[in-house]
């Protein structure tokens, strides 16, 4: 080709096009055709490879808490029956029916150290956020908890779904993972609001009964200025009254006094029933519904809301207007 102005060059291509006769211009039209596509479907490859979804990768996170604080919080979840982050219809909003437990086939034994919670959901219909499924079988869930220190613990977190046709192992899209930690961490949330509004009231206390005035006693009589003191008489005590046995009285002061510390510390929901939730606001998140006549345990009082803990061990805050003393 001959080096001319570039409209030239392309003149040229075109005729030399026309000469070459029909086949020839098809290959022509065939050829930028294939560039055309290359240049459209390269990017394209490049963005389905940056979104692509990485299965099995599971979640690891670094919380400003003690394990044993940690450990009963994830106990707490592994209690509750739910899957989040999967569901069976398109309807629910998790895979509920789950249960704890020690072990299971779904993974291999932990040997990395830490203390180890799962909680299993068998017979579960072609759940999820889950690697080619399309059969029942088993989401489980595992919990590791690990101390690095006093005051800081890291967590991991992985879920798989085994079929029960062939045994094979499907990873999560990590869907699992993070709407579990989300349930982790809004609890932990809770706990720290509940351990900071426990020191205010602590340190307020402390504030208070430093104020307060001292009151001296002074058992010897005074007189007068320019009175001479008033001589000492002696009083005899009052007679004694016969002393009670044990029998009549300690039973009877026992059970008014846990009656007393129930009533302090114990409140029952009131009519028809009254949600927990995650933090002492209206919008957050409700843990649980209590039904009416649930006793709670009041860990924290603020002026408008209750830090409570349930028999199960969930913690959570509750209105005080849903609540009442017991009877």
């Amino acid at each position: 080709m001959r080096r001319l102005p570039n409209g030239r060059a392309v003149e040229n291509s075109r005729s030399d096009c026309q000469r070459r006769g029909t086949r020839y211009r098809l290959s022509c039209v065939a050829g930028l055709a294939v560039a055309l596509l290359f240049v459209i479907y390269v990017p394209n490859l490049a963005g389905r490879e940056k979104n692509a979804v990485q299965y099995g990768m599971g979640l690891i996170a670094n919380v400003p808490f003690s394990d044993e604080e940690v450990s009963r919080i994830v106990q707490e979840i592994v209690r509750n029956g739910i899957i989040r982050g999967s569901k069976e219809y398109s309807k629910d909003e998790f895979i509920s029916g789950a249960k704890p437990a020690v072990s299971t086939r779904a993974f291999p034994a932990w040997t990395e150290g830490g203390k180890v919670f799962y909680k299993v959901r068998q017979n579960a219909l072609d759940p999820q956020n889950f690697k080619n499924t399309s059969d029942t079988g088993t989401v489980a869930v595992r919990y590791v908890v690990q101390a690095q220190d006093d005051k800081h613990t890291v967590v991991r977190i992985d879920a798989l779904f085994v079929d029960d046709f062939r045994h094979a192992v499907h990873p999560s899209n990590g869907s699992v993972e993070s709407a579990e930690y989300k349930d982790l961490h809004d609890r932990l949330d809770s706990l720290a609001m509940m351990k900071a509004e426990t020191a205010e009231i602590q340190k307020g206390n402390q504030v208070s009964s430093s104020k307060k005035p001292e009151v001296a006693f002074n058992d010897e009589p005074t007189a007068p200025v320019g009175q001479p003191a008033p001589s000492a008489t002696v009083v005899s005590p009052p007679a004694a009254a016969p002393p009670q046995t044990i029998e009549e009285t300690a039973p009877v002061s026992l059970e008014q006094r846990v009656h007393d510390l129930k009533q302090q510390v114990e409140r029952i929901v009131k009519a028809p029933g009254a949600a927990l939730k995650a933090a002492p606001f209206h919008s957050s998140r409700t843990l649980q519904a209590l039904p009416s006549g649930t006793e709670v345990l009041i860990v924290i009082s603020t002026p408008y809301w209750y830090g409570v803990e349930t028999h199960e061990g969930q913690h959570g805050w509750m209105l005080r207007d849903e609540l009442e003393m017991l009877p």
